[in-house]
């Protein structure tokens, strides 16, 4: 799979969403990373920024030498234009760019754009068929559609952080704003599908997609409706024990290694207990099925955690792999770019960056076997294509171009 990208590599789109163009005008982590998605797959994304500031998250840390670290890889495969939307003539200039793209991507609060003269019925007119993605935290309507948001905002209101923590602990979140990737996952399918109805219907009409990032982290929750529904539980931390199957937890090893163990079928307790040495636990009554080894968890778990603190993790790793047990070794990203699957599967990869030579990020998920996708460059400077794509498009000359910048526009 060409995933590997260096200085002397073409930069070639390629994947099965070439030929798709996408207007990126969101700012921070949601809706641009849902544009980074497509243009994984090979999507033309162009992202637009304000003139000087640009996007937030430019300045995200982790930070080298000045340069957003975070930035280049949540930004990457795009080209890069600055424009002043809320600026009559910078709106003016979006309408003449939005007529040769596919995809408009946003995540203003409702009614921005309508008041910036960019409302839907407006684009439409001038491209019946764009489909526009609306990526916020609460949703176009409804008594929190005008609150601002954050990642963990969205997490605690979709229930999430609920759920996440010590049973008599506080809730947590996790060390990463999951909120945002969750949304913009769901903002990338809502685009593929409204693309696929365009595709089966070329005449069709343009779609709104009106993705509210909270409900989306809902949603992946997907047993707590209809559990509160039919039984009136409400669901609430159970630590690392799992609450579908036993044994599960996370264990500490000897030499001080964390491993996380999980298997609900009988076939994969099985595996489990005959790598610690106890096959006798099969024919124990409490232990006979997954609904009974849930009900006596606690018991379950301190016989193998009481196994696991003896071992070393090469032993503990060992002895569950000659059982075909389900276990794993909890890695921090030191132990991840050493593993030999991810190192095979060349789940991260060398990117060509123009700050640092060469810079490792994540590859491609999924991959395509008859339509390979790449990463082609990391995140750019601000404005960096605005000859291009101002000359190309619109025919801008440079003296014109030099003009709007004067006028604050580019």
């Amino acid at each position: 799979m060409p995933q590997e990208s260096d200085s002397n590599h073409p930069k070639i789109t390629q994947g099965p969403l070439n030929g798709l163009k996408v207007l990126d005008i969101a700012t921070i982590i949601a809706g641009p990373m849902a544009a980074t998605l497509l243009s994984d797959y090979g999507a033309d994304v162009l992202k637009v920024e304000l003139p000087i500031k640009g996007d937030g998250a430019r300045d995200f840390p982790p930070i080298k030498n000045g340069k957003g670290l975070w930035w280049k890889s949540i930004n990457r495969n795009k080209k890069f234009i600055t424009l002043d939307l809320r600026k009559p003539e910078g709106a003016d200039i979006l309408k003449k760019i939005i007529a040769k793209y596919d995809v408009l991507i946003e995540n203003f609060r409702p009614g921005t754009l309508d008041k910036w003269g960019l409302s839907s019925e407006v684009l439409w007119e001038i491209n019946p068929h764009l489909v526009i993605l609306r990526t916020t935290g609460f949703g176009q309507d409804g008594p929190y559609r005008n609150k601002p948001g954050f990642g963990r905002i969205f997490e605690a209101l979709g229930g999430l952080t609920f759920i996440t923590g010590e049973s008599d602990g506080e809730p947590m979140h996790p060390g990463y704003p999951i909120g945002d990737a969750i949304g913009s996952l769901f903002g990338a399918i809502g685009v593929l599908a409204a693309l696929f109805k365009r595709m089966n219907n070329p005449t069709a009409l343009g779609e709104e997609i009106d993705l509210s990032i909270t409900e989306g982290v809902f949603r992946i929750l997907d047993f707590l409706p209809i559990e509160y529904d039919q039984l009136g539980t409400i669901r609430s931390r159970m630590g690392n024990a799992n609450q579908y199957s036993s044994p599960s937890a996370v264990y500490r090893t000897i030499d001080d290694h964390f491993v996380s163990l999980s298997g609900s079928t009988n076939a994969l307790f099985a595996c489990n207990a005959r790598a610690i040495g106890r096959e006798d636990l099969l024919n124990e009554p409490q232990f006979l099925n997954n609904t009974l080894r849930v009900s006596n968890s606690k018991e379950l778990n301190k016989i193998f955690s009481n196994w696991i603190a003896k071992n070393t993790l090469s032993d503990v790793l060992k002895a569950f792999e000659a059982a075909q047990g389900t276990i794993s070794p909890i890695n921090s990203i030191e132990q991840i770019v050493s593993d030999p699957q991810m190192i095979y599967r060349k789940a991260i990869i060398d990117v060509a960056d123009a700050d640092f030579g060469s810079v490792k990020l994540s590859g491609v998920v999924p991959r395509f076997r008859n339509d390979p996708c790449e990463v082609r460059n990391t995140a750019g400077s601000l404005g960096q294509d605005n000859s291009e794509i101002y000359e190309t498009i619109l025919g801008l000359s440079i003296k014109e171009q030099d003009e709007l910048r004067h006028r604050g526009v580019i």
